[in-house]
């Protein structure tokens, strides 16, 4: 069961229509992609991932959920773009349903080169955009080097200071409410 709060915003098909402008290009492209999330991120990175986001994790309430995809799925490509789906993967992944709604989706898509961090409203209004832009573009330099581990690993830290900059150890974090595994999507 979901519950709504004035702080939710639930994301429903009308919304995402409102949202984003349907592309056949963005489709196209999504749709020719292939697969290639393990090539990128091997079993030994994908554990590297977790180990960072377990100490980034350490001190704070905060909370991150890693999802790497290969390409949206070509039955919402056209309507999605990647800012989208990661606010989608957000909500069902409950990323927002943290105790102290201190969650934190660090999203990339591999077919368009993007990388989307989506907050939760817990942090949202003591943070700055500019703050979680500046992160991005800068994983998004180290993919551009081919550095697919480092700049996820350097992602997660850097979520990790400001999460513990926002929280100052003001609440002590006895359990993880999120698994500290990447998700892998196609």
């Amino acid at each position: 069961m979901v519950t709504t709060t004035d702080t939710t915003e639930i994301l429903t098909q009308p919304k995402i229509e409102q949202l984003n402008q349907p592309s056949f290009k963005r489709w196209f492209k999504h749709f020719l992609y292939m697969p290639a999330t393990k090539r990128y991120f091997s079993k030994s990175d994908q554990h590297a991932i977790e180990q960072a986001v377990s100490e980034a994790e350490h001190g704070h309430i905060g909370e991150i959920q890693v999802v790497i995809e290969g390409c949206l799925p070509s039955h919402q490509a056209y309507q999605q773009n990647t800012r989208m789906r990661a606010r989608q993967l957000f909500a069902e992944l409950g990323v927002w349903d943290t105790e102290y709604n201190s969650g934190v989706l660090l999203y990339l898509n591999l077919c368009e080169r993007k990388v989307e961090i989506v907050i939760d409203r817990g942090i949202r209004n003591a943070t700055e955009q500019a703050v979680w832009d500046e992160i991005c573009q800068k994983m998004i330099e180290q993919l551009s080097r081919h550095q697919y581990r480092e700049a996820f690993m350097a992602g997660v830290f850097s979520i990790g200071e400001v999460l513990n900059e926002f929280y100052a150890h003001s609440i002590t974090d006895q359990h993880n409410e999120l698994s500290n595994k990447p998700i892998i999507l196609g």
